[in-house]
């Protein structure tokens, strides 16, 4: 055990993937993932059965300390709150693509987001990261049987918001290609049979950018703001294919300078929400390694 950092880096990239995960931030993922090390680096005995264990207890448990205290943060926050994406992300490994890129989608973590942090924290650590109910029961405090009912829960409330059909990369791809074409010749009748009826538009312009500041829900809506905002400057704006959190998505950009980018939750037919983050300060950060396990 003498050599921590070493030891720590080669966690790292699980480590990350949980925290980015519970707090739907690179920029929070970071910090957590520091304090762990510095308490990792001063405090852990040398007598450990396991430093995987350890730190990935420590930094679960920052992780919900963090998320509790950002509720008063989320209140204020203007307009809805988006994840920070992790923009041009290199892909899972081949084995776990499809589950990997599901548990790190914006449409996932926003789902997450309605889970009180221990919730959150038990579901991740067992749906995605594989642990079993008794290391949960040691990462929470809390006893097997409770974090069974937990997982259970959470589980329930998960799925219920997902669409059941997986939907490969080249489907979604062309589904978002035909929306950008859409935009850009400012086809309605397009548009209309590519958003589905329930659909909704989620902007996250944080008071830094103009966005809708409620969600908007239905159709006609939808295609009237994305016309309205997107359509009628569709001249000005760039639409280029990148992946956001492992995802296809699309790049929006001005002038050749990022000005937002757009996700979508489909079942591989039509868009059941459009998710695009709007605020610059979440638009800069450089891509990391989320999908670690």
């Amino acid at each position: 055990m003498q050599d921590r950092f070493g030891e720590f880096q080669r966690h790292r990239p699980r480590l990350f993937g949980i925290a980015y995960r519970m707090l739907g931030s690179r920029t929070d993922a970071e910090d957590v993932l520091q304090d762990a090390y510095l308490r990792w680096h001063r405090g852990a005995s040398e007598e450990l059965r396991s430093a995987e264990a350890w730190l990935v207890t420590a930094v679960t448990r920052l992780c919900i300390d963090r998320l509790r205290a950002a509720r008063t943060e989320r209140e204020r926050y203007v307009g809805p709150w988006l994840p920070e994406p992790l923009i041009g992300d290199s892909a899972p490994a081949a084995d776990a693509r499809a589950e990997l890129s599901s548990s790190l989608s914006i449409a996932f973590l926003v789902v997450l987001e309605q889970l009180e942090p221990d919730e959150r924290a038990a579901f991740l650590l067992h749906e995605v990261f594989d642990s079993g109910y008794a290391d949960i029961a040691q990462i929470l405090g809390k006893s097997e049987v409770a974090c069974r009912q937990i997982v259970s829960r959470a589980r329930k409330r998960v799925r219920g918001q997902k669409p059941r059909a997986q939907v490969s990369d080249a489907a979604r791809r062309s589904l978002l290609q035909r929306f950008a074409d859409a935009i850009q010749t400012q086809d309605k009748t397009a548009l209309l049979e590519l958003v589905a009826d329930k659909a909704s538009w989620t902007s996250d312009g944080g008071g830094r950018a103009r966005a809708a500041l409620k969600v908007i829900h239905g159709r006609e809506r939808v295609v009237r703001f994305a016309l309205g905002v997107l359509g009628r400057y569709a001249d000005q704006f760039g639409f280029e294919m990148t992946a956001v959190n492992g995802e296809p998505a699309l790049a929006v950009t001005v002038r050749g300078k990022l000005f937002s980018v757009i996700t979508v939750r489909t079942d591989g037919t039509r868009i059941l929400d459009v998710y695009t983050v709007v605020n610059p300060d979440k638009l800069a950060a450089p891509a990391t390694e989320a999908h670690g396990r």
